[in-house]
């Protein structure tokens, strides 16, 4: 008996003669090309549909040497919030019709760095980074022509598109909030100094307990949930323990309030919090918790237009856009205690 007939695939020649254009102009719509005549264009969208055509992504790739992929690169996906900036950007690549490369440093400089050369060794078409390393290069992608967008986090030695959110306003009104309220012992759980979310929210922060003349208190979470559980815990022990907590990001909002119930106390009976960030947990935790809430949906969105954009060849200026966050009042922040004198 003799083997089954084995089925020929779609060619892009067979596109060509069902669409009574050469070979080059099948290409060239394929691509993009914007100088293509709207009606071979049109013909050669009708041969594609009829035949069922699928471009060999492989051989495209080798003959452009770039992959039809973006690279997403961020310090730690099982953060909420970054893993809200992959999904947005997720779907508005794979809408341009690009496929997407995950890469999580886990806030590691030397998982960046080996990373990026990854996705340069790829070729993908663009790259995302939320840097875990700000000092980090970017020598080699500029160098093969591979744009890249920073969000949330900049580069220092670096000039690229920026989107971030205005973080020293927001925590310094967040700050203000507590104090107004009668608080006059506010910690800073913080995390990352030297990254710019890091040091942005310690400095708004500051800027409110120093105008109002109270002390500073700051201890440092390492933007990880776990250790900001062992920083707090180490400040509730304190005998003159703070009565307000501003928490830097979600992870460590998680781990303050185990520490706080570690510790036998109640939000926000004994002790207030606000964090940064509004994962979708924040209104479900009993009380529900006062957070400052990134536009994250806007900001990956931006990013991912603009990453685009420049894979596509488009030449501009540098784009440096900041998005303000929004203090949402919840049940987790109320009026200081009054201290009964001794």
């Amino acid at each position: 008996m003799p083997p089954p007939e084995r089925i020929r695939s779609v060619r892009i020649k067979d596109v060509a003669e069902r669409a009574q254009v050469s070979v080059a102009t099948v290409s060239r719509v394929l691509n993009g090309d914007p100088k293509v005549d709207p009606e071979l264009g049109r013909r050669v969208r009708v041969a594609v549909a009829e035949l069922g055509y699928r471009p060999n992504r492989l051989a495209r790739n080798l003959r452009r040497q770039h992959m039809e992929a973006l690279g997403i690169v961020v310090p730690d996906i099982e953060n909420p919030h970054f893993a809200e900036v992959v999904r947005v950007i997720e779907v508005v690549a794979l809408t341009a019709g690009y496929r997407v490369l995950v890469c999580n440093t886990d806030e590691d400089g030397a998982r960046q760095k080996a990373y990026l050369s990854m996705l340069a060794d790829e070729r993908v078409s663009g790259i995302i980074l939320s840097p875990s390393d700000p000092d980090g290069s970017i020598d080699e992608l500029r160098e093969l022509g591979i744009p890249v967008v920073t969000i949330d986090r900049a580069l220092t030695r670096a000039t690229t598109d920026l989107i971030v959110a205005d973080n020293v306003p927001a925590v310094r009104t967040a700050t203000q909030r507590l104090i107004d309220a009668g608080h006059r012992r506010i910690a800073f759980v913080g995390g990352r100094s030297e990254v710019e979310t890091g040091s942005e929210r310690q400095e708004g922060y500051l800027a409110a307990v120093e105008q109002a003349g109270l002390a500073r208190i700051v201890t440092d979470g390492g933007f990880r949930r776990d250790a900001a559980r062992a920083a707090v815990r180490g400040l509730l022990g304190q005998k003159d323990s703070p009565s307000a907590l501003v928490v830097a990001n979600n992870l460590m909002a998680l781990g303050a309030l185990q520490a706080i119930r570690d510790c036998g106390l109640r939000v926000p009976g004994d002790i207030s919090v606000i964090a940064v960030d509004n994962p979708d947990w924040a209104e479900l935790l009993d009380p529900p918790l006062t957070v400052l809430a990134q536009p994250i949906r806007p900001m990956a969105t931006q990013a991912a237009e603009l990453l685009i954009r420049r894979a596509a060849g488009e030449e501009f200026e540098p784009v440096h856009q900041v998005y303000p966050l929004e203090l949402i009042i919840r049940s987790s922040c109320g009026t200081a205690r009054r201290q009964v004198p001794s």
